[in-house]
C-alpha cells in the first residue's frame, strides 16, 4: 500500500511524505525489514523512539514518531503512535470488520472466555463461521493460534480478522479486556455488539489500572464502540459500566425487568456429563441445557442467549448451540471408559481451585479427586494456599508436578504439603505428571468427579526452561491405549 494512502488514515505532520511502497507495519525494531512502516510505541519496560535508528538499519522506509527521532529514515509525527497504530492497521488491512466480517466483544471481570465459546457454539449452530480471539488464543476452522494477550495489540487484532475473513468466516467473538481497551488495541474496530458479563476488582496497581474508576472507565469504553449492547442488570455495577454508553441496550438478567429473564436452573449429571439447565422468558421463551458445570454460567449463556436474540437467531439454535458448548480448559469433560466424570481445568491459583472445587462439589460426587501441581519460580505462598484449598474440598488430592521450570519439583511438592498439612484432607504424592493421570484413571469408581487442575488448556510442561509437549487430552488417549481400555465402564 502507498505510504500516502495508508497515512490517510491518522492526522499528521511532515515536512514530506515519499512516494515509497509499505510491505508491512511493525512496532518491534527486531522485526523490522525493508520497506516496512515502524511505529514508535512507549511500553511499560521500553520506548520504540529509542529503537527507531535499529529499524532504519533493518530497511524500514518511515518512521512513525510522537517527537524528532535521528533514525536514518524519514520520520513522520503524530500525537499518540499507539492510537495511529490501530487506525493505520485497520487501513493497511483494508477495514475488515467494518466490511467483511461481523465482530462481536465481551467484556467482563469474569466469565469472557466462556461466555465467547457459547457464542460461537450458538453461531456455528444458526450456520455461520465463526472464529474466536481471546485468552486461549486466536481459534478459526481447526486453526489455533497462541497470544500473548487477551486482546491482542491491534495490529494483530486487524491481521487475524483480515485472515479469518479470508478464510470465509463471517462472525468473529473477541475477548475485549480493559487494558485492550485502555492500549486502543481495538480503536477502528467495528462491534456489532458488545456484551458485559460482570464487574469486580481486579487488574489493579503495577502497570495495569491505578484503581477501579479507572478499571471501570476503561470497560465502559466498549459502549461507545459498539452498535448494541447486551447488559447483565444484575451485576451492581452495571449502571457505571455503561455511563455515557452511545448505543441502544438490551438487558439479561433475573429480575423481571430483564429483556431476557433466566427461571429455575438446576444442576444436571449423569458420568461423564455435568452442566446446567434453565429456562428463559422475555424476548425468547425456551429451555437450554449446558454442558459446563456451575450456576454462574447460566449468567455466561443468557449473555449469549441474549445476544443471539438480537442477531435474530432462532431459539433452536441457541438450544443447540448452547448443548455442544465447550471451552478447552474450563471444566472440560473427557470422555473416558467407566462410570466416573473426568474434567480438565486452568484452576492455578489458590481462588481457581477453590471456585472450581466448590462448584463441583454442588454436583454430589461420591469422591471429588483433584490433581494438581505448582509452577516453579512462582510465590511460595501460592503453593501453601493452593495445598490448604485442596486439602479442604477434595475428598482426594494427587500432587504432581505443573511447569516446575528451574525448581525441583520434588521441593514445589512440599511446599504444597505444607498447606495440605493445615487441614484433615488425604492426599498422595506422584511427582511425574503423566503417572499421576495414569494413577487417577485406574483408580477412579464409580460416582467420582476427577479434575486434573493447572494446565487447561496449556499444552507443554515447562522444565528447565524447556517447554515439551504435553497435551493433557493426548495424554489421557496414550494411557487409556497402553492400558486396553476402549469402551466405557472397563476402566
Amino acid at each position: 500500500m502507498k505510504l500516502r494512502e495508508l497515512l490517510s488514515a491518522i492526522e499528521y505532520r511532515a515536512a514530506d511524505v515519499p512516494e515509497t511502497e509499505i510491505c508491512d507495519i511493525v512496532y518491534d525494531s527486531r522485526l523490522a525489514k525493508p520497506g516496512c512502516l515502524f511505529v514508535c510505541l512507549r511500553g511499560a519496560n521500553a520506548d520504540g523512539h529509542k529503537y527507531a535508528g535499529m529499524a532504519a538499519e533493518k530497511g524500514a522506509a518511515v518512521i512513525l514518531a510522537e517527537e524528532n527521532v535521528e533514525a536514518g529514515a524519514p520520520v513522520i509525527l503524530t500525537e499518540n503512535t499507539r492510537a495511529a497504530l490501530a487506525k493505520l492497521s485497520a487501513k493497511f488491512f483494508r477495514d475488515p470488520s467494518k466490511n467483511d466480517i461481523r465482530v462481536i466483544g465481551i467484556t467482563g471481570t469474569k466469565g469472557k472466555t466462556t461466555t465467547a465459546f457459547m457464542m460461537r457454539s450458538v453461531l456455528e449452530a444458526a450456520g455461520y463461521k465463526t472464529g474466536v480471539i481471546g485468552t486461549i488464543g486466536v481459534a478459526y476452522e481447526d486453526k489455533v493460534i497462541q497470544t500473548g494477550n487477551t486482546t491482542p495489540e491491534n495490529y494483530q487484532v486487524q491481521k487475524y480478522l483480515r485472515e479469518m475473513a479470508d478464510a470465509g468466516c463471517e462472525f468473529c467473538v473477541m475477548e475485549v479486556s480493559s487494558i485492550g481497551l485502555k492500549d486502543h488495541r481495538v480503536d477502528g474496530v467495528r462491534f456489532e455488539l458488545g456484551l458485559f458479563t460482570n464487574f469486580s476488582e481486579d487488574h489493579i496497581g503495577g502497570v495495569e489500572h491505578k484503581d477501579m474508576e479507572e478499571y471501570m472507565a476503561c470497560k465502559r469504553m466498549l459502549f461507545t464502540l459498539c452498535e448494541t449492547g447486551i447488559v447483565n442488570i444484575d451485576d451492581e455495577n452495571w449502571k457505571g459500566i455503561v455511563e455515557g454508553h452511545t448505543c441502544p441496550l438490551v438487558t439479561y438478567g433475573y429480575g423481571e425487568n430483564a429483556d431476557l429473564v433466566a427461571h429455575g436452573e438446576e444442576l444436571v449429571t449423569v458420568p461423564g456429563f455435568l452442566g446446567i439447565r434453565f429456562s428463559v422468558t422475555g424476548r425468547e421463551c425456551f429451555t437450554a441445557d449446558v454442558p459446563i458445570p456451575g450456576k454462574f454460567n447460566v449468567y455466561n449463556a443468557l449473555c449469549a442467549a441474549t445476544a443471539a436474540s438480537v442477531l435474530g437467531i432462532s431459539a433452536e439454535a441457541v438450544q443447540t448451540g448452547l448443548k455442544r458448548a465447550t471451552v478447552k480448559g474450563r471444566v472440560e469433560p473427557v470422555d473416558v471408559p467407566g462410570e466416573f466424570t473426568l474434567l480438565i481445568d486452568y484452576a492455578h491459583n489458590a481462588v481457581s481451585m477453590e471456585s472450581l472445587l466448590m462448584t463441583l462439589r454442588q454436583y454430589q460426587p461420591k469422591r471429588l479427586i483433584c490433581m494438581f501441581g505448582a509452577g516453579g519460580n512462582r510465590p511460595k505462598v501460592r503453593r501453601y494456599e493452593m495445598g490448604e484449598a485442596s486439602g479442604r474440598l477434595a475428598d482426594l488430592s494427587v500432587i504432581t508436578a505443573d511447569n516446575s521450570r528451574f525448581e525441583n519439583v520434588l521441593d514445589i511438592i512440599e511446599d504444597i504439603k505444607i498447606g495440605m498439612h493445615k487441614t484433615d484432607g488425604k492426599y498422595i504424592t506422584i511427582p511425574d505428571r503423566r503417572e499421576a493421570i495414569r494413577w487417577c484413571l485406574q483408580n477412579a469408581e464409580a460416582g467420582d468427579i476427577v479434575v486434573l487442575a493447572g494446565k487447561g488448556h496449556e499444552d507443554y510442561q515447562e522444565i528447565e526452561g524447556v517447554k515439551y509437549p504435553f497435551d493433557e487430552r493426548v495424554v489421557i488417549r496414550e494411557i487409556l491405549d497402553s492400558m486396553g481400555k476402549y469402551e466405557r465402564g472397563t476402566v
